[in-house]
């Protein structure tokens, strides 16, 4: 008997071999079978969806859920209108904090300000620690009170600090407890379930920017032991907690995060991802590593470090043993992340699925690096959410000659690149079926197109959010489709996104989404 099946369903199964189906079955977890192998067998539950259609759940490789769940919880300042409303939403957070203690401010952006706001103007509104984090997670604005606690060296400019100035701030803190952690992850976690997402690559933990707790892996442990983590995840481990390991040189790698453990170790619902390695900052804050400088700004954004340190990391990484998961998203850090994995290739020639190392975010990629992206068989995470929220603002910096570059999708496939497509929450809005619409349409969501020639079937978006992103994971044996002894995860859509005009797919509903049979959301 089937534990469960779902029928009267359009499934558009991501399967080649049979790409539609009408019923599914479930047992223990696992999709059983599709329409005339399932249709006379008994379950224990029926679930009719009068006709609506089914995906697979939705992959989302890239995102940041301590980080969106701890930012649901914290005093923002959006929209940033005016210096002066910024202040006030500062003012507002200090007086409904405890006293004494470090003030958290989210919602930053300094691009609708003309400029960043200063120490000394949050030292009018507080006299205590403040910290108002940047959209992007690449900068900061800090109190003076923050400052006097920085040792000597660390750089800012009236306050602002960027990439490890920023990294710098953090490592000021007190962590978050376990708890805290469990519940912004579990809080975060749901908002995926609710967009249809079921697996998830948490971007970063154990160093640097991303850093939220030395012990930050505890709280998806507790949450999967509990039975509410509504999610598949993969933890990526940031590359600053890779460090010299002893052994026996028959063992290979001189280099890990302790007792061996590397990309692939874990289960079906929680387990080691790639290793996450900075190369430059972000465009939101200007700091992304360009070739020629930002149009109207004078300069080129930073690498995050000196190019043969960063090098030297993609090296040590992918000969211990690492799937690559390189943030990279000017063109400049796209030449050092590329010219690290040549070199990593040349010391340990090597593949599988552990190595199917990757470019995350790819930004702003000239038209001849794609050809090398194909050579060293590199793939690419991008974004397209942030051409719907952002594209405006990303063409002008770039001018008319490199906007079309930005966050490439046919390009790609041209090139024969695997390209896999994911969010970057909290950064913007999360919803993959916006996502797909910007894969298609290549439009803000003013209007503006950007690049139409990089427009990509609705049918290759939909891969790039299911298919692909479980390739880039390992884990395209368990996810991404829809076939026998997949895993059984899927999202029931208000209608279907090949069939609704390309501008109507970011509005599709969600009306339930599964993970292993048992649904995870449920819109009635």
């Amino acid at each position: 008997m089937l534990d469960l099946k779902l029928v009267n369903a359009r499934i558009r199964t991501m399967d080649e071999q049979r790409p539609l189906a009408r019923e599914l079955g479930v047992w223990q977890g696992r999709v059983a079978g599709l329409d005339e192998v399932v249709a006379g067998l008994p379950a224990r539950r029926v679930v009719d969806v009068g006709g609506a259609t089914v995906l697979p759940g939705f992959v989302d490789p890239h995102v940041h859920l301590a980080w969106t769940g701890l930012k649901a919880r914290t005093a923002s300042v959006a929209p940033c209108e005016s210096v002066a409303g910024v202040l006030a939403g500062v003012a507002r957070a200090v007086r409904e904090s405890p006293p004494g203690g470090w003030v958290d401010v989210a919602g930053y952006d300094q691009r609708p300000l003309g400029r960043h706001v200063t120490a000394a103007e949050l030292d009018t509104v507080a006299q205590g620690p403040v910290i108002l984090t940047h959209d992007s997670g690449h900068s900061c604005v800090v109190s003076s009170a923050v400052l006097r606690m920085l040792p000597d060296g660390v750089p800012h400019r009236d306050g602002v600090l960027v990439e490890a100035g920023a990294a710098a701030v953090r490592k000021l803190r007190m962590p978050y407890s376990t708890d805290e952690l469990a519940g912004a992850v579990r809080g975060a976690a749901l908002e995926c379930a609710a967009q249809g997402v079921t697996t998830a690559a948490e971007a970063g933990i154990g160093g640097g920017l991303v850093t939220h707790s030395p012990v930050e892996a505890a709280a998806y442990q507790h949450l999967l032991a509990s039975g509410e983590l509504p999610l598949r995840v993969q933890l990526m481990v940031a590359a600053a907690a890779l460090h010299e390991v002893g052994g026996h040189r028959e063992d290979g790698p001189d280099a890990g995060i302790d007792l061996g453990l590397a990309t692939g170790f874990g289960g079906d619902r929680l387990g080691l991802g790639a290793l996450k390695v900075f190369t430059d900052g972000g465009m939101m804050p200007r700091t992304a590593a360009l070739t020629r400088p930002y149009i109207g700004l004078g300069h080129s954004g930073e690498l995050f470090a000196e190019e043969a340190q960063l090098v030297e990391t993609i090296v040590r990484g992918h000969c211990a043993g690492w799937q690559l998961a390189i943030h990279a998203i000017g063109d400049r850090a796209i030449d050092v992340a590329l010219d690290g994995l040549a070199a990593a290739l040349r010391e340990r020639p090597t593949k599988g699925a552990r190595q199917r190392h990757r470019i995350e975010h790819a930004g702003l990629v000239r038209p001849e690096q794609l050809a090398r992206f194909a050579e060293l068989e590199v793939a690419a995470v991008v974004q397209p959410g942030f051409l719907w929220h952002f594209g405006d603002d990303y063409a002008a910096l770039m001018g008319a000659e490199r906007a079309p570059w930005l966050y490439r999708g046919q390009g790609f496939l041209d090139h024969g690149v695997v390209v896999a497509a994911s969010s970057d929450r909290p950064v913007t809005e999360g919803a993959p079926l916006r996502a797909v619409q910007a894969m298609a349409e290549r439009a803000s969501s003013s209007g503006l197109a950007i690049g139409p020639g990089e427009a990509m079937s609705v049918a290759a978006a939909l891969r790039a959010h299911t298919l692909s992103g479980a390739y880039l994971c390992g884990w395209e044996d368990r996810v991404g489709s829809l076939a026998p002894g997949m895993c059984a995860d899927w999202v029931v859509l208000e209608d279907d996104p090949c069939a609704v005009p390309t501008a109507a797919i970011g509005e599709i509903g969600v009306q339930a989404t599964y993970l292993g049979g048992e649904a995870t959301f449920d819109a009635t």
